[in-house]
């Protein structure tokens, strides 16, 4: 793969970051960040498949990377609508004090998801970097496959945890009910499927199977960092019942609850 391709894709996500911090300093909302953690795949993906030429493989691979993206991108930016800054920044920002968190923001908060967000994007940063005529092979169909069920899930378990928000009669209670009765966070589950499946499409090519450390550490983050466990932590406090459905229902495989439902 070429160096020239990995270090101008670098400096592209380097400008998106840099752009975003700013915003964040003159709005005084770091959480402005969390809805372009999809976009940058995106660019990452279109501007490889610009530099390199489009080929079949590189145009399906690109296309599902782009309705992952744009859904994601759309669902976080209408949750964030007309809300404070996410619970998380103002917690960093108590802590750091607010005089100075702005430029500690930029190192912890932005430039960290810009790093992360590279690594992760190494499979799509190769498939996207095959040689012509990279026609759609058995792995590429595969990954596709895999990214479609991920993106379903992920899609549909937004869609009903929207819902559930949204209907005054559910306030307090826990949703368990459509794919969270088998799963806690079939979200996270369907990204990391995603994952998978952008590593499959990479497979086939050179230094594609080593590249197979991405949708490991994504699915390590997801399960013990950024997804479950700290989500989960605030949740067994401030949700009554939330407890019962830990012990009754996984917490990343769907399979059926361990207990009956009461």
């Amino acid at each position: 793969m070429d160096t020239a391709l990995l270090v101008g894709n670098a400096l592209s996500v380097l400008a998106l970051m840099t752009a975003l911090w700013v915003w964040s300093v003159v709005r005084r909302d770091a959480s402005v960040v969390d809805p372009w953690w999809s976009m940058g795949f995106l660019l990452i993906t279109v501007r490889s498949v610009v530099v390199t030429g489009a080929t079949p493989g590189k145009l399906a691979l690109a296309g599902a990377v782009a309705v992952w993206a744009l859904r994601l991108w759309a669902h976080l930016t209408l949750r964030a609508r007309g809300k404070p800054e996410d619970p998380r920044y103002q917690a960093f920002r108590a802590h750091y004090g607010a005089e100075r968190y702005w430029w500690v923001s930029y190192f912890q908060v932005f430039l960290l998801q810009g790093v992360l967000m590279f690594i992760i994007a190494a499979p799509l940063q190769v498939a996207c970097s095959a040689a012509a005529p990279d026609a759609l092979r058995w792995n590429d169909l595969a990954g596709l496959g895999l990214f479609a069920a991920g993106f379903v899930f992920e899609g549909l378990g937004d869609w009903q945890l929207t819902r559930f928000r949204n209907d005054p009669a559910m306030r307090g209670r826990v949703l368990d009910t459509g794919l969270w009765r088998y799963t806690r966070h079939p979200n996270y589950f369907g990204e990391a499927l995603m994952a998978w499946g952008f590593w499959l499409c990479a497979y086939d090519q050179r230094l594609g199977l080593a590249t197979v450390f991405a949708p490991v550490f994504m699915t390590f983050l997801l399960l013990n960092v950024s997804g479950v466990t700290m989500l989960e932590k605030q949740l067994v406090k401030s949700r009554p019942g939330y407890a019962d459905y830990v012990r009754r229902t996984s917490a990343f495989w769907p399979r059926r609850p361990s207990q009956r439902e009461t």
